[in-house]
């Protein structure tokens, strides 16, 4: 069973219809025990640094994380924000600490030039290596991506 944690962060609908689709039996949960008996965990994550931890510690969520990860060497997948918390410090909206299980901060990323913003969201064409191979043989040149 895949525990998907509750706290408050990212779009757990989303999560779990991506799961369902895959043939994955994964519950939402934020009970310690639950968390613990769970083959695999997912911090899910749209959010601030700082408000992803603040809701960890709110929900004592975070001993129970460390005991998952650190002693139980379980299985835990960040996405976007759930990843980022994973790292000792952030510097969204100031310094946080982090869970702190590898080392390293998440720092803003500068614009390589003014009045460029950073991160990019949106479409650009995408042009791909002759004879390219793999998923992204399919595509036709220039193909359109979404970025994020």
């Amino acid at each position: 069973m895949i525990a998907v944690v509750d706290y408050k962060m990212g779009n757990i609908h989303s999560l779990l219809n991506a799961l369902a689709y895959l043939g994955c039996a994964a519950k939402v949960t934020r009970d310690p025990e639950k968390l613990l008996a769970a083959d695999k965990i997912i911090l899910p994550g749209v959010g601030a640094f700082d408000a992803a931890m603040r809701n960890l510690n709110e929900f004592a969520l975070v001993d129970v994380l460390n005991e998952a990860a650190l002693k139980q060497r379980k299985p835990i997948l960040g996405i976007c924000i759930g990843m980022q918390i994973m790292a000792e410090t952030g510097e969204e909206n100031g310094r946080t600490v982090g869970l702190g299980w590898f080392a390293g901060a998440v720092r803003p990323i500068a614009p390589l030039m003014p009045g460029t913003r950073v991160p990019h969201v949106g479409f650009n064409d995408v042009s791909f290596v002759p004879n390219c191979c793999g998923p992204f043989a399919v595509f036709k040149e220039p193909t359109d991506f979404y970025f994020v």
